[in-house]
């Protein structure tokens, strides 16, 4: 070990009297500096408008999402990078020594090979160190300016550079041993990192080419890593690659003393490199990979939610299908070429349940009547054909429509991308969506798995009355909140199963989570109102939405309750919308119903009503009722009688009988019966759920949130799957506007400045001596 130490010293003392390796260094400081301090001074102006800037450690400093005019996070841009920064250091490592002659004193020296090898690798290990503690001079305005500053994902973002630094050292090395022209060595260094930075977009489309380029990609496993998310795989895997090839150059030289077959060659070579990608390949084994969520948040980790679903299966393994349509949009998500991060989003299931087994299934076929109309003439097969290609696919591998139908019941989903779940003989789907994102994310991820293990609750829409429907999409209908299968907050996306049913022809299926009535238009019949009767005695969860005007229809199905929605219409005042437009506030029932909504309620969020309501307890009851949404008082009245919205603007009258004063727009009901709790939601307002509510995007409401936590509460918070984690504490920059002008000073000048000094400094005495 003392040999080896005096080599490094040695090599050190060459490398730093060397001004490459100071330009190198301060380059590589300054490109750093113009990434972080004008993403600094951004996010100091912005938080002068805006206080709260959450996750302010990842965005200076690992994130790998451009947010505006901001750059990557400065070791995230940093990796594609790194490799220009190695080869001008390790060229002469050993190219130095043969084409000086001087490697011939070290083959007879006492000295090993292995030794001589190992020192100079221990060199470039203290250097990469030196650019690792210049590269912790930028966590220093973490520490100092960012208040709560998240300290170890910043510093696990250190060690993967480190490591992937060290690998690089380690094959320039290699390419130095291979010839004794230094800038030989320097091109073929730059062209070999290269090559493995960039290799991994090649052959995406091949299954063995892919999964074989992949594995060769080295900035990829970094870039995972700096995300915060440290894991023995790819960490063993940077010190196999440093292992292979310091291993490879101590075969060179020692295969240089002697002369052998080119087999013998060939065999040491292939020794170190099978050693080297079996431990590569025990370690990458899933069940053997241990992981660090160095984040406060632990955004990397799946929510403690999914995590026990997961466990609750059990070790039953999980069966997940992907089918995939060539004849659809969506088939370019799920391409072969986009495999790999496509597969990669299981991992974080994957850590928690090791036997998830995901399949592709490739195929073309095409349901929608209106696809057959544009394509006269033409068969499925030949459309299939014409496809693949116009796009280059190999057609080897895709099932025809007979086979598919066989295989799987993919009817209503619409021939796009889909996930099929299967678990102790249990189906399900898990879809992929209309927007930027595309893909299944972790909340409609743990609703499918988690409807696996138990029954999913049933919310069933009564069709009786001429009601809103949960099919349709116009304005005034569900389907987006309850039906659509392409919107990933819709109800059957997280957890439910919908469905609806006429009381005048059919019973109410039981064991079901709730019962709807929306916007009734006419009186129910006798019999339907005795099986709406019998239902809520027996302790039926139930959804009434009144709309104003069809109170003598809403009224006697609301007698046994205990509640009335009041004559007239709830109207409020505005200086940029409809007096009909009223918006309620969460009321502190809204935090009894889902304790999530606390934040909401304290900050006093809205709710959307077209066209509403009041309502009044008339009488004490069975039911413990609480108010849900309230208007305000100021602003808000109940107006009696006709009136004309879009002529003059409506005053209060009292004459005419108009009121005044705080109203309930929607009211809860609960109470104790058969060792549970029955749960009763009456609004004044049938609109607020509606199609047309969910897509408001003129006024800062949250529909859509409020309607699913209703329904929530009539699962007993089954479904939705809670997502809910700490939030994010780094959320303030502690930096003035001349705190970020001597920042500039210091990072664009000073250090820079000093690091050129001490490195002439350093030149001049060594040329002295």
């Amino acid at each position: 070990m003392k040999k080896i130490v005096q080599i490094a010293r040695l090599e050190l003392s060459l490398l730093f009297y060397s001004p490459i390796a100071w330009l190198l260094i301060m380059i590589l400081f300054l490109q750093m500096s113009f990434d972080l301090i004008p993403a600094i001074d951004e996010i100091q102006h912005i938080q002068d408008f805006i206080p709260a800037f959450s996750f302010l450690t990842d965005k200076f400093f690992t994130t790998s999402i451009k947010l505006g005019n901001l750059p990557y996070g400065i070791f995230f841009g940093i990796l594609s990078s790194l490799y220009l920064y190695t080869p001008l250091v390790t060229m002469g490592m050993i190219s130095r020594e043969t084409s000086s002659g001087t490697i011939k004193l070290l083959y007879s020296s006492p000295v090993k090979l292995s030794q001589i090898i190992y020192g100079k690798f221990l060199a470039m290990l203290v250097y990469n160190l030196v650019i690792i503690a210049l590269m912790g001079l930028f966590l220093i305005i973490g520490i100092l300016f960012i208040d709560n500053f998240d300290y170890p994902h910043p510093l696990v973002a250190l060690l993967v550079t480190f490591l992937l630094l060290s690998a690089y050292a380690a094959i320039g090395i290699f390419m130095s041993s291979l010839t004794t022209y230094q800038v030989v060595a320097a091109i073929c260094t730059f062209a070999v990192l290269a090559f493995m930075n960039y290799i991994g977009n090649f052959g995406q489309s091949l299954a063995f080419v892919r999964d074989l380029t992949y594995s060769l990609s080295m900035p990829s496993r970094a870039e995972r890593m700096v995300a915060g998310l440290l894991n023995s795989r790819d960490v063993i895997y940077y010190l196999v690659v440093s292992g292979i090839f310091v291993g490879f150059t101590i075969v060179k030289l020692q295969l240089g003393r002697v002369s052998k077959p080119f087999l013998y060659h060939a065999a040491r070579y292939m020794l170190v490199l099978m050693v080297g990608l079996s431990i590569a390949y025990l370690s990458s084994r899933q069940p053997v990979i241990f992981y660090y969520d160095a984040t406060y948040t632990k955004v990397n980790t799946i929510v403690k939610a999914t995590q026990q679903i997961l466990k609750d299966m059990g070790e039953e393994p999980l069966e997940v299908t992907a089918y995939v349509n060539v004849l659809h949009g969506s088939y370019s998500f799920g391409a072969p070429v986009n495999r790999i991060p496509a597969t990669a989003r299981w991992e974080p299931y994957l850590r928690f349940k090791s036997n998830i087994n995901l399949k592709w299934v490739y195929y073309y076929d095409y349901r929608d009547p209106q696809f057959y109309v544009i394509n006269q003439g033409k068969s499925l097969k030949t459309l299939f054909l014409e496809r693949a290609k116009a796009f280059e696919i190999d057609t080897g591998g895709f099932l025809d429509p007979e086979r598919i139908r066989k295989q799987a019941d993919l009817r209503g989903e619409n021939d796009r991308l889909v996930f099929q779940l299967k678990y102790k003989g249990k189906t399900t789907f898990l879809r992929t969506f209309d927007d930027a994102s595309f893909w299944p994310d972790e909340p409609e991820i743990a609703a499918a798995m988690k409807r696996l293990i138990v029954t999913p609750p049933k919310i069933v829409f009564v069709t009786d009355g001429y009601q809103r429907s949960m099919d349709k999409i116009g304005d005034r209908d569900y389907k987006m909140l309850a039906n659509n299968k392409s919107g990933r907050a819709s109800m059957i996306n997280v957890g439910f199963d919908i469905d609806s049913v006429s009381l005048d022809n059919d019973h109410i299926p039981a064991g079901i989570a709730a019962l709807v009535i929306g916007d009734p238009r006419v009186q129910f019949s006798p019999v339907a109102k005795t099986k709406l009767q019998k239902y809520v005695a027996d302790g039926g969860n139930l959804l009434i939405a009144g709309e104003p005007g069809k109170q003598a229809v809403i009224n006697p199905l609301l007698d046994s309750l205990g509640v009335k929605m009041r004559n007239g219409t709830l109207v409020q005042s505005s200086a940029d919308f409809s007096y009909g437009l009223v918006t309620p506030k969460l009321a502190a029932g809204a935090v009894a119903m889902a304790p999530d909504m606390e934040k909401a309620y304290k900050e006093k969020a809205k709710v959307s009503m077209p066209g509403a309501a009041a309502l009044s307890e008339e009488h004490q009851g069975i039911f413990t009722i609480q108010p849900l949404l309230m208007t305000n008082e100021k602003t808000a009245w109940i107006k009696m009688g006709q009136f004309v919205l879009d002529s003059a603007a409506l005053v209060f009258d009292a004459k005419n009988g108009d009121q005044n004063g705080a109203f309930p727009a929607a009211l809860m009901l609960t109470r104790k019966l058969k060792n549970k709790e029955q749960h009763i939601i009456v609004t004044g307002d049938a609109d607020f759920f509606s199609n047309k509510e969910l897509s408001r995007n003129n006024i800062e409401v949250m529909n859509g949130s409020v309607g699913i936590s209703i329904f929530s509460w009539f699962a007993n918070r089954e479904f939705p799957v809670s997502m809910s984690r700490p939030e994010s504490r780094d959320n303030k920059l502690m930096l003035t506007k001349g705190g970020v002008s001597t920042l500039e000073i210091l990072y664009y000048g000073l250090i820079p400045g000093a690091i050129f000094l001490f490195g002439i400094v350093l030149l001049i005495r060594r040329k002295r001596k």
